[in-house]
């Protein structure tokens, strides 16, 4: 099945994703400062990708509608699809995910989960903080998850 990428430049960076015909696969920070010049046009479902992100951004989206497909061990998408479940706006502790998925001493297990996370923004990590509220552990720097969770909370 054949994979197609494209780019997004938002306030944080560019972020890249990729699809194929049926699922969202990945969505990261682009660590080079700009997207290649030639970035292909993008599919039906990277379009849509993309038009959430632009509502995401604005404030205007509070919850994505895209079939999503992260690759991950079995304890990861348990992880992940937790994470799908915490409310726009609101945060969960480590601890807390660790409950919701019947695994409570996995509370270490799941920030190594949050940061292998391939599909950043629409799979919520950011809004994964410490048991005291602190901001720890986001794979694309603390001021980043800083950010989405301000915005989250301001609209």
């Amino acid at each position: 099945m054949a994979i197609d990428t494209t780019y997004y430049v938002s306030t944080l960076g560019t972020l890249v994703l990729t699809a194929d015909t049926e699922a969202l696969l990945s969505c990261q920070f682009l660590e080079a400062s700009s997207p290649p010049a030639a970035a292909p046009l993008p599919s039906p479902l990277l379009t849509a990708a993309l038009e959430q992100l632009t509502a995401y951004f604005a404030g205007q989206l509070t919850h994505f509608d895209l079939p999503l497909r992260p690759q991950g061990t079995d304890f990861r998408q348990q992880v992940w699809q937790a994470l799908q479940h915490i409310p726009y706006g609101n945060t969960r502790s480590y601890s807390e995910i660790a409950q919701a998925i019947g695994r409570p001493k996995a509370v270490r297990a799941i920030g190594q989960a949050n940061h292998h996370n391939p599909l950043l923004i629409f799979i919520p990590c950011h809004r994964v903080v410490s048991q005291r509220g602190a901001l720890t552990g986001y794979a694309a720097g603390l001021e980043r998850k800083a950010w989405l969770l301000q915005h989250e909370q301001h609209h």
